[in-house]
């Protein structure tokens, strides 16, 4: 999902520097991988009906391993592309037991040299947002086999055609600090649930058979669990150390006095894959 701030224009969405988004994310490994929930699990139905199993796969900014993990257990052999090294290194450490069918680049995607035609299937969760959409999936689409398949989704952590009263209850929260991707405003739609575009741009890059789909799933965080969570939002891990304190603590108080812990949250899913003529 692309986080986005507002300083004081309304209802413009400012994109976070792709450099900070980068980076801001392996600051702490460990937090982030617990914090941040898996995807689920109709996602991975699409992969292995659209691309089977023990195939050769590349991922795109695979982070802590959240899509990786699954596809080493299908028996996939996966090249991870994750430049961030301390994200890289906790993967590495992380998925040991399946070292000899996983392979980490730690270059850029931009940057890497891999051969044309190598991979049955490719994969970017959560991240393409973080690159030149047109230069990737033109990458991609080379570096993918006659009959490959793209897979991209991202989770947006609020349903903006379905809030849930904790999102309605924190929006204020959300929009003092810009977090525009937490306070749905008329006339703007996250990137991941940008339709259109999103099939365009597959479409540009010489994809057929692209095919759009939105999960949605609803899971009950403890208050623990939405603090952890939100403390990975772009926009909240950027705030000054006191800022971010004073903003998770106002959550909390609403996670607790107004939900008694148990804070049902409404997510969409949303995943686009394609094949490659």
């Amino acid at each position: 999902m692309m986080d986005a701030m507002n300083p004081g224009k309304e209802n413009i969405p400012l994109k976070i520097n792709p450099e900070l988004g980068r980076s801001i994310f392996g600051t702490n490994a460990q937090a982030y991988h617990q914090a941040r929930p898996g995807y689920p699990a109709r996602v991975f139905e699409i992969l292995q009906t659209t691309c089977g199993a023990d195939v050769d796969v590349f991922e795109i900014g695979p982070g802590t391993g959240q899509a990786t993990e699954p596809l080493l257990d299908y028996g996939c052999r996966v090249t991870a592309i994750e430049p961030d090294e301390r994200l890289a290194a906790f993967l590495d450490v992380r998925l040991k037991k399946h070292a000899a069918r996983l392979t980490i680049d730690r270059h850029p995607f931009e940057d890497i040299e891999l051969p044309a035609g190598s991979f049955e299937l490719g994969i970017a969760a959560m991240s393409l947002h973080w690159l030149s959409p047109e230069i990737a999936l033109a990458k991609a689409f080379r570096l993918l086999r006659s009959g490959g398949k793209w897979a991209m989704w991202w989770t947006v952590f609020g349903d903006p055609d379905d809030m849930d009263d904790f999102q309605r209850q924190t929006q204020s929260l959300f929009k003092k600090i810009g977090a525009q991707s937490f306070t749905p405003v008329a006339g703007w739609t996250p990137f991941a649930l940008e339709r259109d575009k999103r099939l365009a741009e597959l479409e540009k890059a010489s994809f057929t058979e692209t095919v759009y789909e939105k999960v949605r799933w609803s899971p009950v965080l403890s208050t623990r669990q939405v603090l952890e969570l939100t403390a990975t939002f772009s926009p909240v891990a950027r705030l000054p150390e006191i800022e971010r304190v004073c903003f998770l603590d106002d959550i909390a108080r609403i996670a607790e006095r107004e939900f008694n812990g148990s804070v049902r949250r409404n997510f969409v899913t949303a995943i686009y894959t394609a094949h490659k003529p």
